[in-house]
């Protein structure tokens, strides 16, 4: 249900005319929406891969063999699926496929390795998962690794270049890993399929049975203390905002969107993604981040939506072959997860009349609590509460909303807030606060509100590094170190980069045997083999001792004020 509160609030003088401040999305699963877009758009490509496309018709069958596939591997509804690997045609066929066989998926990040992949497994009891060829070999050493109860015992393996054709233009780094064909790996005790064995499945699928109030997606997200938490999204809090941002962004069945944020985030599985299937839309899939890929696309296929992170843009504006590229076609581009610098949007409204519509939202929000305005953003700035949602600024102790100006933990409750963290109450209940008798979800954010209601960050209440617009959070990486046989200690804290904004540190304690033997690139090399490349520290320093309160626990805050971040 959207928010019964009709207060008319500041930020509402700006409010698109055109648009309601709530509205009431469809009650039926995603699955439904790409169901009717196949059938409203047969013939009309919903995926762009290279030189391939893949229309609505093609990717409605295809996701309906894989999910049949799936019910003869023994996945029931209601069970987890893992989803795993980078951005291409298969990623979007499989997560329907899940979704269609009423299940659940559980997109992770292909940046993770062998431990890390663990978690995923375990965590929500997951026997069935799909993934990249290249991607193979860490998930299955992770279930490898585990107790017999724990491991897989299903795994469909998908190619990347099984998705494009011999005339595709590829960055020359991405040859080898795009077009390589891996042997299929061996399961003990389970079974390995290829992807073109699933897609041939005869079977008729399942009775799609699937209601808003299932769940639909388990997205990870990391915190302050302890391993990965599952955030509960159900059909209906995604439907909202696959909606929501349809329209927020003047949508059409004409759109032609260019999808290179990653799928596995929240912000590309549903503005990116479920927002271009409910809309009918194209999509135009990148597998990772490249400036002249981007710029080649968007020239060729006539890109009318972009949503980004800014470092994205800002690498794009500084190509030497940017003069190249026409994008004259852009009507709208926007994004978030870090700021976009005066500059850069000031080229863009200079060069194309666009205006740079930032947004702010949460793995816990399914995406954007907050944006700004197409047609009045301001710069830095998070934006306005989305539509059907509400938002507040208010003391982190005694929950007294704050004075405009004034800084405090930004709380947040719509249609689109998770039901909570996957088998853990007592997290759950923590991220939840009780504010004007109705139940708010407590960000974790320092921001603050301005006269005309719009929001902006000011600090952060939870530890964490904002890497390119990836959430680094220090515990976790902690973790990881610390199975390393030379580190006795280690604190991770932020530190200054010129490109990222902001990188990953690690103050290190050496066991006494190791010191003199083990370097400070022995630490970063194998924290590049034993975690994702993004929470990796770039940086290490050693010192003989971290600094400590009274209590014993390390003062992280401390370290960071010494950094001068």
């Amino acid at each position: 249900m959207c928010p019964a509160d009709d207060t008319v609030r500041p930020h509402h003088r700006f409010w698109p005319r055109r648009l309601p401040h709530r509205i009431q999305p469809p009650s039926t699963s995603l699955w439904a929406n790409l169901d009717i877009s196949a059938r409203r758009y047969p013939d009309k490509p919903a995926l762009v891969f290279f030189d391939r496309t893949t229309t609505f018709q093609q990717l409605h069958e295809q996701a309906e063999r894989v999910a049949a596939h799936l019910a003869q591997a023994g996945v029931q509804a209601g069970d987890r699926v893992i989803l795993l690997m980078q951005n291409c045609p298969q990623w979007v066929v499989a997560h329907f496929a899940i979704l269609r066989a009423n299940a659940v998926v559980v997109p992770v990040n292909p940046m993770n390795r062998a431990e890390e992949l663990k978690h995923y497994i375990t965590d929500p009891d997951v026997k069935v998962a799909i993934c990249a060829a290249d991607l193979a070999g860490d998930l299955l050493q992770a279930s490898a690794e585990l107790p017999e109860e724990h491991r897989l015992a299903h795994l469909v393996v998908a190619h990347y270049h099984d998705a494009f054709g011999d005339q595709a233009e590829l960055p020359a780094a991405w040859e080898p890993w795009l077009r390589t064909r891996h042997a299929l790996p061996s399961l003990p005790g389970g079974q390995v399929v290829d992807w073109a064995e699933a897609l041939a499945c005869e079977a008729p699928p399942p009775v799609h049975d699937r209601q808003p109030s299932d769940l639909c997606v388990l997205p990870y997200t990391s915190g302050t203390t302890g391993l990965p938490k599952g955030c509960m999204h159900t059909h209906a809090s995604v439907m909202h905002n696959a909606m929501a941002a349809s329209l927020w962004g003047n949508s059409t069945p004409e759109n032609i969107n260019l999808l290179v944020v990653p799928m596995f985030h929240i912000t590309g599985m549903v503005v990116g993604m479920h927002t271009g299937v409910y809309t009918g839309s194209t999509l135009v899939i990148m597998p990772r981040w490249d400036r002249d890929l981007a710029g080649r696309l968007i020239s060729a296929w006539k890109v009318t939506h972009w949503s980004n992170i800014p470092t994205m843009v800002i690498d794009l504006l500084a190509s030497p072959q940017f003069d190249r590229y026409d994008l004259s076609s852009l009507v709208f581009i926007g994004g978030g997860g870090a700021a976009m610098p005066q500059a850069v949007a000031q080229k863009l409204l200079d060069l194309y009349g666009l205006r740079y519509a930032e947004g702010y939202g949460l793995t816990e929000t399914a995406a954007p609590s907050h944006n700004n305005p197409p047609d009045a953003p301001k710069q830095q700035c998070l934006g306005i509460p989305f539509m059907s949602t509400e938002a507040r600024v208010v003391d982190p102790d005694t929950l007294q909303e704050m004075p405009v100006g004034e800084a405090g933990e930004i709380i947040i409750r719509g249609p689109s807030v998770f039901q909570g963290y996957w088998k853990r109450p007592d997290a759950t209940e923590a991220a939840f606060v009780e504010f004007e008798g109705r139940r708010w979800f407590r960000s974790g954010d320092l921001g603050k509100v301005d006269e005309d209601g719009y929001f902006f960050i000011t600090d952060r209440l939870k530890r964490m590094i904002n890497a390119s617009g990836f959430k680094v959070w220090p515990a976790e990486v902690e973790a990881l170190m610390f199975r390393h046989p030379a580190i006795a200690e280690a604190c991770v804290i932020g530190t200054r980069d010129a490109y990222r904004g902001e990188t990953v540190k690690a103050v290190v304690v050496l066991r006494q045997e190791a010191r003199g033997q083990v370097t400070e690139q022995d630490i970063i090399d194998w924290c590049h083999e034993h975690m994702a490349v993004y929470k990796a520290p770039r940086v290490v320093q050693f010192v003989d001792a971290l600094p400590k309160s009274g209590s014993g626990k390390v003062m992280w805050r401390l370290l960071q004020e010494q950094e001068g971040t």
